[in-house]
């Protein structure tokens, strides 16, 4: 073990810990009130099953994802593909049964831990595109139309997803299937027919949500295409919480009121602790302290994308690259939809923001990363060692 934390990525694996800990100060800050208030639970109810889940991902990512080897990845990436596509379509049926009792669900309720398939989804994309696109390479596939088989199952589970609802995590992972396809160099070399072949995509696409938006579509999600000058309509609801993150921001000024004394998470950010803990930061902590934030992140992904970089391997290369466009997706749309510049899509903040199974993903996906780098070290030793 120690020779293979000598080889992970330090100031990459400090960030990632930096980032827990100051998020498990935020989720136990923001929470704070609506735990009593609202959920009727102790103020560090949120806080402590957190830290359950960071400390438990990253045992799993010591003890699991750091000595296994990427290519034994090949194995299990169809079982997990399929077994995600299954137990989306298991929500979707459940969700239609029990329609007329209550709303649409996606997650499974395992009692201290709710487990959503749509987050793994894109944990499982990444592994299996990562290890479908190696196998074509080695076996030298020149026809492109086998390249697109990832994007099919990409398109299903995107599809499953919407219909939950969950637009946000839908086109998270429609653009992660996306990004990473676009990277492969089969594909790169044959770009006129790729061109060609998704034109017709948007084409069947656009056609198909002018003649069936509004079943795709429920209204909520309708009315969040309305997202522009959210303080105008803060008394509904595509309005009132943008807005009130909005007057969190402006609140907070350089340095912030203090941690602790926020305002505007006393019930009028009702998810102050999930998709609207950045808010809750500038407020409590300034502007400075966000600008940081991001900072943080942008040197994240650039080890990231460094170590995709760095990589011999296809597999390898996809597996930190799909983990850069992973994070750098949720972070864009969420900080983005707060800040009233897109759609508010209700997508959580990369180890700030609470909760269970994004957060598990985002470590092992971490950790999956750190793999590849050591991978990249050992590949390095051994060229040098032969050079001798």
């Amino acid at each position: 073990m120690r020779k293979l934390i000598s080889k992970m990525d330090i100031p990459l694996f400090i960030m990632m810990l930096l980032f827990s800990i100051f998020g498990l100060i935020m989720i136990y800050s923001a929470s704070s009130v609506s735990t009593v208030i609202r959920y009727d639970v102790p103020t560090y109810y949120f806080f402590l099953k957190q830290a359950i889940f960071i400390s438990a991902a990253i045992v799993v990512g010591f003890l699991i994802i750091l000595p296994l080897p990427t290519k034994r990845y090949s194995a299990l990436s169809w079982p997990l593909v399929l077994g995600i596509i299954a137990s989306l379509a298991l929500l979707f049926v459940k969700s239609r049964l029990i329609k007329h009792t209550g709303p649409a669900i996606s997650w499974y309720d395992l009692g201290f831990f709710s487990l959503q398939p749509s987050e793994f989804a894109k944990t499982v994309l990444i592994i299996f595109s990562a290890c479908f696109y190696n196998t074509l390479q080695k076996r030298k596939v020149k026809n492109i139309y086998a390249y697109l088989i990832p994007l099919g199952f990409g398109a299903i589970i995107s599809g499953l997803i919407i219909m939950q609802p969950d637009l946000g995590s839908a086109v998270i992972v429609a653009g992660i299937v996306f990004l990473i396809f676009i990277s492969i160099p089969a594909v790169k070399n044959n770009i006129l027919k790729v061109i060609k072949i998704i034109g017709l995509a948007v084409v069947i696409g656009v056609v198909a949500l002018v003649y069936m938006g509004g079943s795709i579509l429920n209204k909520m999600q309708l009315d969040r295409l309305n997202f522009k000058n959210p303080c105008q309509r803060y008394t509904e609801v595509t309005g009132y919480q943008v807005c009130n993150g909005l007057i969190a921001i402006n609140h907070g000024g350089l340095f912030g009121v203090g941690l602790g004394n926020s305002t505007q998470k006393y019930l009028y950010l009702p998810e102050s602790h999930t998709d609207f803990i950045f808010p809750i930061i500038v407020e409590e902590l300034g502007l400075v302290t966000g600008v940081i934030v991001i900072l943080g992140y942008m040197f994240m992904l650039f080890r990231i994308l460094k170590i995709a970089k760095e990589s011999e391997t296809l597999r390898c290369s996809i597996l930190a690259y799909g983990t850069f466009w992973y994070l750098t997706l949720h972070i864009l749309i969420n900080l983005l939809g707060i800040l009233a510049l897109i759609p508010l899509t209700g997508v959580p903040l990369p180890l700030l923001s609470y909760g269970g199974s994004y957060t598990v993903n985002v470590v092992i996906m971490l950790f999956v990363v750190q793999r590849v780098n050591i991978e990249n070290k050992i590949n390095k030793t051994n060229r040098e060692i032969k050079a001798l």
